[in-house]
């Protein structure tokens, strides 16, 4: 993967952090899906590494695990800390997190990975603080992600104006060396048309592109012909969004390197 603008990732979150909720029901749906492959299990120690305003932070915390929440945008985790979301406080990078090896039982990422530089990298450092026997679950975005909105903005310019995300033969081959399991799981939302769309993006923050340009003020014509080429369904304005969602069993006996062996 491309090296990326952590500080410009980092401040379009801030951004978006008050309002943020209203605008999440992809991470909702995405945490229910990487609770079920999960399993139901105890975890004493968690980390929630890419926590955003906190919610699944509170999730971990209501289920009686003493919870880290680790976020990359200041203005993120003091939502979160406003909302007594966790008992710690991480203003850090999940591709280098300030802990030590073997701290937690459970390395938990919704919706994060896709923003770091190096993916086996980021899972790596996710596993490295997870103890022998615990396990890392993660969420991401598999290529295939946002068709709608591509196709939308084919008839306005020639720009790229959605990030680039990963194939799914490239996500497998970033969890090899570990004893993991993955799913890739596509996810509908519906709106009433594509500015509310666009605009649910920009709600959660998701609108720094990958090459370091952000999309800029549309023009009521640009709208338009956004709008009249968005596929609908029965008046509806579809987003679709494949994830992918892994889940890594840290093996007792063998520690967890960067090169993941």
């Amino acid at each position: 993967m491309a090296q990326v603008n952590k500080q410009a990732i980092a401040a379009a979150f801030g951004r978006a952090a008050s309002h943020y909720e209203q605008h999440a029901g992809l991470q909702c749906q995405s945490a229910d899906a990487l609770l079920a492959l999960l399993g139901e299990r105890d975890y004493a120690r968690v980390l929630d590494a890419g926590c955003g305003p906190g919610r699944m932070s509170r999730y971990w915390r209501e289920q009686g695990s003493e919870v880290s929440a680790l976020d990359l945008s200041e203005q993120m985790l003091a939502e979160a800390q406003r909302q007594n979301a966790a008992h710690h406080y991480l203003l850090a990078d999940i591709e280098a997190i300030p802990q030590n090896a073997a701290t937690f039982d459970l390395a938990w990422s919704n919706l994060a990975v896709q923003w770091c530089s190096d993916l086996h990298g980021a899972l790596s450092e996710l596993c490295r603080v997870v103890r022998p026997g615990g396990t890392v679950a993660f969420s991401t975005l598999a290529h295939g992600s946002m068709p709608e909105l591509r196709r939308a903005w084919q008839a306005v310019d020639d720009r790229e104006h959605t990030n680039r995300f990963l194939p799914v033969e490239q996500l497998e081959k970033a969890l090899h060396g570990w004893d993991a399991e993955y799913q890739l799981h596509p996810v509908t939302l519906w709106f009433d048309d594509a500015l509310s769309a666009m605009r649910s993006l920009k709600g959660i923050g998701a609108t720094h592109l990958h090459d370091g340009r952000e999309q800029r003020v549309l023009t009521r014509s640009q709208l338009q012909q956004l709008q009249l080429a968005w596929p609908s369904v029965q008046g509806k304005y579809p987003l679709t969004y494949q994830l992918f969602l892994g889940v890594i069993q840290r093996d007792q006996n063998v520690f967890c390197h960067r090169d993941g062996h």
